[in-house]
């Protein structure tokens, strides 16, 4: 299992490295949420066939719940991600996720951004996308959250990509930017798919 533990880990170091890098760099609010969907579009594309391309403990979280990952693995993809990010935030020293609005009002951000962002890769999972169609779609979700509630609370979506820059600016909030988006990711599961509202039905006729 070392070899995709070392692609989640250089699949989030270079998500975190790129988008982190963008506000170290000083770029704008859009130029930013480009290139954070940028990242995790290079990040799939080159470690998906590997270890699924997670880049995001919430993620992880998320598909251990759904079966699609054994639990035996989770932590170790959680602590590799979580290394990757921390590698990054050491080399950039920016990028934290700080947030605008009441603590209460971030939660619910970030748990409704990660939610939009976890049903957004189920349902391109279930349909079978392609590792380009999955990228690109994941990426584009990523970039268009980040633009629209950056302002908020960072957009953070993914505890790796908030504990490392927070970690080396003393930004705190480490609650807020684990929590929020694992409990996100995990209520995007329980979404009722088109399949299982099929597998209902036929139950339900057999009644």
């Amino acid at each position: 299992m070392w070899k995709p533990y070392g692609a989640e880990f250089a699949g989030t170091f270079l998500m975190v490295l790129l988008g982190c890098g963008s506000i170290a760099l000083g770029w704008n609010s859009l130029s930013v949420s480009i290139t954070f969907g940028f990242g995790v579009f290079i990040a799939i594309m080159i470690f998906q066939p590997i270890s699924g391309a997670h880049i995001n403990p919430a993620v992880s979280a998320a598909f251990a719940v759904r079966g699609d990952l054994p639990w035996k693995h989770l932590a170790g993809y959680i602590t590799a991600q979580v290394l990757g990010g921390i590698l990054a935030a050491a080399i950039i020293k920016d990028g934290a996720t700080t947030s605008s609005i009441t603590y209460s009002s971030a939660w619910l951000v970030e748990i409704l951004i990660t939610l939009l962002l976890m049903g957004t890769i189920i349902k391109l999972v279930e349909i079978k996308a392609s590792r380009f169609t999955l990228a690109l779609g994941v990426g584009a979700m990523v970039g268009l959250l980040a633009f629209t509630f950056g302002s908020l609370t960072g957009a953070s979506m993914n505890p790796a990509r908030s504990i490392g820059p927070n970690l080396f600016t003393d930004s705190g909030n480490y609650s807020l930017y684990i929590g929020g988006p694992i409990i996100g990711a995990i209520l995007a599961t329980f979404i009722p798919s088109p399949q299982d509202e099929e597998s209902l039905t036929h139950v339900q006729d057999l009644e």
